[in-house]
């Protein structure tokens, strides 16, 4: 019998406002929350609340017998509790099914795991406290942003204690292997391998509704008879989607949710097909081999590679400059400086600068705030530039910007003590007027 892993990724970046260049030293705070918010309820509304009471309803109805994976980002879990509390209680409510498994990721959604390992390892602490305090489950499989991965990648995620990890099924990867096996990291065999079914996923995120698409109309009848169909040997499939599939990439109105529901009930009817999360999977395969990823790898474009986020030479300065400030923020113990360090790091915000889809004035999602990745850029190193005089004024660079920052906090405490000074003045004239 082969097992159906299904597994939905749930992120959403806290965008920044428009940041000019006159705005560096004068205002600190970089977010657009009137576009946060608003974004943020139509997605809940349109795809995650009731693909989530569907989610529910199915785990009622299949007895236990339908099972889902999801890896939700620190920065999702802060606006669901700003802008959409209620869709925190659907998750809350599905986590006491017990058909739900989640699963460890990157707090920021960032990249951070190309660039250093200790800060990535914080990122993963700092997301599992996050889903313990909210759903009292501590993740045992990984899954990277964007499915990122690599041989030195896996080989860390097992070093922290992880039993699996999901990633892309990539052609240029496995070439005439399948993705419906378990593979090992090819450096620590400890560390399972789950590679998405990259077909059969896109065919219900990116095609269900394509009028032009050779199988339109995408019926369960029909996916389940190409599950059914695929070699007896194979023994796993991983459909892996974003969660916006469900209401926002592909609408109500296309029929995705009726067609998810039959979908879920024919493959708990099949008498070859069972649902499986990540950990069951890992605990009842055997792995057929190692599987070799010399080059970090995604689950982007047909590449599969990184170049959607650090393609071009303004993505790559940036992060470069992002994280040149590493090691002065690990010093750092002002609150609001660690928390924009977070939203700096997500990957969205080098997504926003590539040129990969840009053409002809497109922007590469509906999502995106700028109208060019060069404008992306310059926002972007405004808000750093920005950050780093912060940063600088807790903790200094070199004796030179430590002298500065020393002269900026005499500065604002004369400026502090003007201001007190001038509202008592204030107070005494207006005292003197009431006696006269």
């Amino acid at each position: 019998m082969k097992s159906v892993c299904l597994f939905f990724q749930v992120h959403q970046p806290f965008r920044h406002r428009r940041y000019r260049f006159f705005d560096i030293g004068n205002d600190h705070y970089y977010y657009d929350d009137y576009s946060n918010e608003t974004i943020m309820r139509k997605v809940a509304e349109k795809s995650y609340l009731p693909t989530n009471k569907l989610l529910l309803n199915l785990a009622d109805k299949l007895e236990g017998k339908f099972k889902v994976s999801f890896s939700i980002t620190g920065l999702a879990l802060e606006q669901f509790d700003l802008y959409a509390p209620e869709v925190i209680d659907s998750f809350k409510d599905l986590s006491k099914t017990g058909c739900i498994e989640f699963l460890s990721e990157t707090y920021s959604h960032s990249l951070s795991s190309l660039k250093d390992k200790h800060i990535f390892k914080k990122q993963v602490k700092l997301h599992d406290e996050h889903i313990f305090a909210l759903f009292g489950h501590r993740p045992r499989v990984f899954r990277n942003t964007e499915m990122i991965y690599s041989d030195e990648i896996g080989a860390q995620i097992a070093e922290m204690g992880y039993q699996g990890i999901l990633t892309e099924g990539a052609k240029h990867i496995l070439g005439w292997k399948s993705p419906n096996f378990m593979y090992v990291n090819a450096i620590n065999p400890r560390l399972k391998v789950l590679m998405r079914n990259f077909k059969l996923s896109d065919d219900i995120s990116f095609r269900f509704s394509n009028k032009d698409w050779s199988e339109f109309p995408l019926t369960a009848e029909k996916f389940v008879g190409w599950l059914e169909s695929l070699d007896a040997k194979e023994e796993v499939i991983n459909i892996f989607l974003s969660y916006e599939s469900f209401g926002e990439r592909q609408p109500k109105e296309s029929g995705i949710f009726d067609f998810f529901e039959n979908l879920a009930k024919k493959i708990v009817e099949s008498p070859e097909l069972k649902f499986a999360t990540p950990s069951e999977v890992i605990e009842e395969l055997q792995p057929v081999s190692a599987v070799n990823v010399p080059h970090a790898i995604s689950w982007a474009d047909e590449e599969r590679d990184l170049t959607a986020w650090l393609g071009n030479n303004m993505q790559k300065e940036a992060f470069d400059k992002l994280y040149e400030l590493r090691k002065r923020v690990e010093k750092c113990k002002n609150e609001e400086i660690i928390k924009d360090w977070n939203y700096l790091q997500v990957s969205d915000h080098f997504y926003y600068m590539s040129t990969k889809y840009y053409s002809h004035g497109t922007k590469s999602n509906q999502f995106n705030p700028f109208d060019t990745p060069y404008e992306a850029f310059i926002n972007y190193m405004n808000v750093l530039s920005d950050f780093k005089i912060r940063l600088n004024s807790v903790v200094p660079e070199n004796e030179v910007e430590n002298e500065i920052a020393s002269l900026h906090k005499i500065i604002d405490e004369k400026e502090k003590k003007i201001k007190k000074m001038e509202a008592d003045i204030q107070r005494l004239r207006k005292g003197r007027k009431r006696k006269s």
